[in-house]
């Protein structure tokens, strides 16, 4: 018989997708008075991966991700997810669309978690009406995408950022494991 024990914490992180660099510096500031500091932060990056947001926020897109330096319970994620669209709602355009788009999520050593407000064959729920996803899955020494992973989360720039956080990860783990002395 299995043994029912807690998950390890894992790595929080939040994907903002915006026109406004400067709301994106605003948000950044925002989710550090929310989640805590940060280890890591990628550069802003053009985001033309799909215009799949350009009815709802324009062309010009800009991606950046942020990752927290405190570990948090894999349960939490969903939320995160609460909190962030909070946030959206507070920066609204002129016909109610979103200027930001705020995509929380989690790493561990061995995936990339997502989650999202919309169901799908490839997404379990989670609770409060939130899904999650495994995006990307590490083995040997890179990530590997599925077959649903989203195209800007295939490229080695975005890999790159990922296995820099991972390390981080790695190194809050040892000291999460360390015994109390």
């Amino acid at each position: 018989m299995g043994k029912i024990l807690e998950p390890h914490p894992v790595k929080l992180f939040i994907g903002m997708l915006s026109q406004d660099i400067s709301l994106i510096e605003q948000l950044t500031d925002d989710l550090c008075n929310i989640f805590g500091p940060i280890d890591l932060s990628s550069p802003v990056l053009p985001w033309e991966h799909t215009r799949y947001y350009e009815k709802e926020m324009g062309t010009g897109m800009k991606r950046k991700f942020v990752f927290f330096i405190t570990l948090i319970p894999p349960g939490e994620i969903a939320g995160i997810k609460i909190k962030t669209i909070g946030l959206e709602k507070r920066y609204l355009n002129e016909s109610g669309g979103r200027k930001i788009n705020l995509d929380p999520g989690y790493l561990d050593a061995a995936k990339i978690v997502l989650v999202s407000t919309k169901d799908f064959s490839h997404r379990i729920y989670l609770e409060q009406g939130i899904y999650g996803e495994v995006t990307l899955i590490f083995s040997g020494k890179d990530y590997h995408v599925l077959p649903y992973t989203f195209p800007d989360y295939r490229t080695s720039e975005y890999q790159r950022i990922f296995k820099a956080a991972r390390e981080l990860f790695k190194t809050g783990m040892k000291i999460y494991l360390k015994p109390d002395q």
